[in-house]
């Protein structure tokens, strides 16, 4: 209908002269222009979530080379961990050493023997002297068994001292033996104990390589979740906002 009534007056209550927009059409204008402004703030907070996940997830990927690095390292230093050797494998037995030096004693015949010809010549000697002197019975017999009695003597004597010497001999044997057995073991010890040594000292190294390399891995692979953590959270809210955008588009300025 048109607004000019009857008696040719304008009822359009837009403006004074009747002509262009009305105030509510300035009003969803408005609206409009504050629509868009909101959407084109909403699209760059969207933007830059977007971008934000995309730098951390590639932050995160990365770190991928350093953790292979470390994983390689890791892997070189156990298979080259010092091998677990047996330190005794090498001992020898010192059973050599032990023998019975007292088995070897010999009875002293050689003492007996010299007694027995000492005793005949000291016998022959004396029924010589008899012969010449013209000594009587009694008196030949006193001689020889006085002669006899002293070879006796004599010969108890050497006997003794070889059964000595014999037994002298046999204890420096055994002390030598003991003391061949004690070094040998002494020896032996210490073999023992240097491998031992040895063996802790490079496995204790190996170690703390190990022990280094394993904290760098794990201090690397906690920073490569926390950058995909990160960039899950960007995208999320990158994707809520763009939801959001969706949604006031499609509903459009209040009326």
């Amino acid at each position: 209908m048109n607004p000019i009534n009857a008696a040719g007056t304008n009822t359009n209550s837009g403006n004074s002269s009747g002509a262009g927009p009305g105030p509510m059409n300035n009003k969803k204008n408005n609206m409009d222009d504050l629509q868009k402004a909101g959407l084109a703030v909403g699209a760059v907070g969207v933007l830059g979530g977007v971008a934000t996940g995309i730098i951390a997830s590639g932050k995160a990927n990365a770190l991928n080379g350093q953790i292979e690095d470390y994983q390689g390292k890791i892997t070189e230093l156990e298979n080259n961990r010092p091998p677990i050797t047996d330190p005794y494998a090498n001992i020898t037995d010192t059973g050599e050493f032990i023998t019975n030096p007292y088995a070897s004693l010999s009875v002293a015949t050689q003492a007996a023997q010299i007694q027995m010809d000492e005793t005949d010549i000291a016998l022959a000697n004396t029924l010589d002297t008899i012969q010449r002197s013209g000594m009587g019975a009694g008196g030949a017999t006193a001689l020889a068994n006085a002669a006899a009695a002293s070879k006796k003597s004599v010969s108890a004597n050497i006997e003794q001292q070889e059964v000595n010497n014999e037994k002298l001999r046999a204890q420096g044997e055994l002390q030598m033996n003991q003391a061949k057995q004690a070094e040998a073991v002494r020896l032996q010890n210490a073999a023992v104990a240097g491998e031992q040594f040895v063996f802790q000292q490079e496995d204790a190294r190996v170690m703390q390589k190990l022990n280094r390399q394993q904290a760098m891995l794990d201090n690397t692979m906690a920073q490569q979740m926390q950058y995909r953590s990160d960039s899950t959270a960007a995208f999320g809210n990158a994707f809520g906002g763009l939801t959001s955008l969706g949604t006031a588009a499609l509903t459009g300025p209040a009326k």
